[in-house]
């Protein structure tokens, strides 16, 4: 049993194994910061998003833009603030042009995300979206199917409770969701109430977080030129109007659309040069990566 200390040092290693990574090239060259994850680094609750979008890249920090903004709004209606939570997502470095990730890119992070879930020790952790839905499942089913409805599980070497939501970005693209997504952060205090799932035995003494210099060279899918993403709403004033039925159809298309974490984005500077970056990246080493406290790796 490791300590509330022990677990916050080996959470900023992992943060710095992260900085420095280039499993994924592609990505290495073309963002701008890595975006780890904020928040409380003990908390109860963690959700899990899509992947950076242009206002994440350019801060360092998750859920920054319009659908960060209706993230807040959602947890104060339920008594919580972004202090008593950690955010994270899929993939900690943008895909460029908002594009899907890649399954590649999703195998390359998922030990980044593992390693989180293993030191945070959340008791529920909720996903936004299909792409943490299905991988946190390891299941195809799709977002529209599986929302609202939690289950326990087990990730990496801890059980959870896992509770599927639409994105937040979702309600910004089709306003009339907003009251499904209301519904489903309802429930959230009540599952935040519920017994701690029971943990599984490890005799094995199996440590999940990435080890230094362990890269997995899975062949990059991404096409040559980043496809056009789609025209970004304009919410007014960031809010998200409601009213109407939730839509039945999945909100977040597999193919060619911009997808979710960001759905209002701003075209940021040039990624930085430096560890972990490959070569040939636009020379910007001025653009400093959030401090572990600033994120709350403490």
């Amino acid at each position: 049993m490791t300590t509330r200390d022990e677990r916050r040092e080996a959470l900023k290693a992992v943060y710095e194994q992260a900085l420095g990574c280039t499993r994924c090239p592609h990505l290495a060259e073309t963002r701008t910061r890595v975006v780890f994850g904020a928040g409380n680094a003990d908390a109860d609750l963690m959700f899990v998003g899509e992947a950076p979008g242009a206002n994440e890249d350019r801060e360092g920090v998750p859920f920054v833009g319009q659908a960060g903004k209706l993230l807040d709004r959602l947890l104060v209606e339920i008594g919580l603030e972004r202090g008593d939570v950690f955010i994270a997502n899929v993939l900690k470095c943008r895909p460029p042009g908002n594009r899907d990730p890649a399954p590649a890119e999703i195998e390359n992070c998922r030990e980044y995300l593992l390693a989180q879930v293993e030191l945070i020790e959340p008791r529920v952790i909720c996903t936004l979206g299909n792409f943490a839905t299905r991988l946190l499942r390891d299941d195809p089913t799709g977002i529209s199917r599986v929302h609202g409805q939690p289950e326990v599980l087990a990730l990496g070497s801890r059980a959870v409770r896992l509770y599927p939501i639409y994105h937040p970005a979702a309600a910004l693209y089709t306003p009339s969701m907003l009251d499904t997504l209301r519904e489903d952060f309802a429930r959230l205090p009540a599952l935040l109430a519920e017994p701690a799932p029971t943990q599984p035995e490890r005799s094995d003494g199996a440590d999940t977080r990435p080890r230094d210099g362990v890269e997995k060279p899975v062949s990059d899918p991404a096409p040559t030129e980043d496809p056009a993403p789609t025209a970004d709403p304009a919410p007014t004033g960031g809010a998200a109007p409601t009213g109407g039925a939730a839509p039945t159809a999945d909100p977040a298309p597999t193919g060619g659309a911009a997808h979710t974490a960001d759905p209002a984005p701003i075209r940021g500077a040039p990624p930085p040069s430096g560890a972990g970056v490959a070569s040939g990246s636009p020379p910007d080493a001025e653009a400093a990566q959030p401090s572990p406290d600033q994120l709350g790796l403490f």
